[in-house]
């Protein structure tokens, strides 16, 4: 068994990592589990704990999902939470209304469907998670710094390939091994 997930990764660029380390020290005092720059990634699809042998099937379904999608363009520009002001769970920094992208993961997430992979319950909003909030401790001061960058510019990214993941657990940060990777087209 492996614990596996669909993803695009994403190279953080000087203006990311600015907002990024900023936050980070903003918010220096609540307990929050940030994501290194190295995994960044926007998850398409997370499987979960899944039997090896079914890694072949998740590998042809994305290369019947994906062959003629082509290399698109995608804008990060804003800041934002899941859960409520009162209790945020997590810290995303968001994707420009998008069609290409969404498209993409809907028929991703479709094909998987079909070949014996659930759809998640929720809608399909592609993100970057930065931080997993364990607690605030100054609820009014965590809202201040996240209004702050709520609609602001943070990066152009060429979307080129698409990845399925390996994710092991550590107690330090999670290591995350590219099992299947598929290029899209120019």
């Amino acid at each position: 068994m492996k614990r596996l997930f669909i993803a695009v990764k994403l190279i953080p660029d000087d203006n990311l990592l600015k907002i990024y380390y900023s936050l980070k020290k903003a918010l220096q005092y609540d307990k929050i589990r940030w994501v290194h720059p190295d995994n960044f990634h926007i998850t398409l699809k997370f499987l979960g704990t899944t039997p090896e042998e079914k890694i072949s099937t998740i590998s042809e379904v994305m290369i019947n999902t994906l062959t003629l999608t082509k290399v698109l363009d995608i804008e990060l520009n804003n800041v934002g939470i899941f859960g409520s002001k009162y209790k945020p769970r997590v810290i995303w920094f968001g994707i420009n209304e998008n069609k290409q992208m969404k498209n993409l993961g809907i028929r991703l997430l479709d094909s998987l469907h079909n070949a014996g992979f659930p759809k998640d319950r929720q809608n399909f909003i592609p993100h970057l998670t930065v931080g997993r909030i364990t607690k605030i401790t100054g609820k009014q001061l965590f809202n201040y710094e996240i209004e702050k960058v709520r609609n602001v510019y943070i990066q152009k990214v060429a979307i080129d390939r698409v990845i399925l993941y390996e994710s092991i657990l550590t107690s330090k940060v999670p290591i995350y091994n590219e099992l299947f990777s598929f290029p899209l087209s120019n």
